[in-house]
């Protein structure tokens, strides 16, 4: 039986129990196992790893552990340049695209409320969860919509972010870009994913469909008159129509409830 030290920093520690938590630790092994499946045996995702470092020598998920080892992990440095030394992460996405498992429907539909391509079914098998946030062949979203810039069908344009609060999901290897979400209210989880994915920039709220992720448009009152509730067509002019379902909005009540959650959500 062979033995490493490990340590792990930042919020990687959350996926540690409290006595491994900030502190070097001693872990058993058989054979010369791959860093990666060592990393995730402890309980950490790859997915949340940018960083390795084997007796102070950054290496990849690849690296054959030795008896011995002194391993360093790092999760994804926001400020920090570490340009010369081995990153273990793919390459960030451009535009960030999600989909998000059973759990986070909540979640879903405030990012289509910033206006991100979030993709989102109440039934989703772990394996088609894992398949959009790989690099398998490409489905088109919710509702027949398909995604803006989706028409080559290139896998690597399927290739989304996995929201998710199951850590066993991010641990599949087709897996590519992931996250485990921390917080449970679905209006801290937003603040949340904003915040680690610096997606105030790039949000374009209300231009995405809450039930299906297709993409509004403008619609004249007469266009949608019979799709109106009653009191509707006499107090409102201004309206948006899903492109993909049909599902009509207007500025109701509701309306300054949610400006207020993305101002809240976009906020420092």
């Amino acid at each position: 039986m062979s033995e490493a030290r490990f340590r792990f920093y930042a919020e990687l520690n959350d996926f540690l129990p409290a006595a491994k938590r900030q502190v070097e630790f001693a872990h058993r092994f058989q054979g010369r196992p791959a860093v990666k499946d060592l990393i995730e045996a402890i309980g950490a995702p790859h997915t949340e790893v940018d960083l390795i470092l084997a007796n102070g020598r950054s290496v990849d998920f690849t690296y054959a552990v030795r008896d011995g080892d002194r391993i360093s992990v790092y999760p994804v440095f926001e400020t920090l340049d570490i340009g010369p030394v081995v990153r273990v992460r793919p390459e960030p996405l451009r535009e960030p695209r999600f989909a998000c498992d059973t759990h986070l429907g909540r979640l879903a539909a405030y990012l289509r409320m910033l206006g991100f391509d979030t993709w989102y079914r109440n039934d989703s098998p772990d394996a088609e969860l894992a398949r959009l946030a790989g690099g398998g062949a490409p489905r088109p979203p919710m509702g027949g919509q398909q995604s803006e810039g989706d028409h080559t069908g290139s896998p690597l344009r399927e290739r989304r972010i996995l929201l998710t609060r199951d850590r066993g999901l991010l641990k599949r290897s087709e897996v590519t870009h992931g996250y485990w979400v921390r917080e449970t209210n679905p209006r801290l989880q937003l603040r949340e994913v904003v915040r680690r994915f610096e997606l105030a920039g790039a949000a374009t709220p209300f231009r995405r469909c809450l039930r299906c992720n297709g993409l509004l448009e403008a619609a004249t009152k007469d266009a949608v008159f019979d799709r109106l509730p009653p009191r509707t067509r006499d107090t409102f002019d201004e309206f948006r129509v899903c492109t993909a379902c049909g599902q009509v909005y207007w500025p109701g009540s509701h309306y300054e409830r949610m400006r207020q959650l993305i101002d809240w959500s976009l906020g420092e």
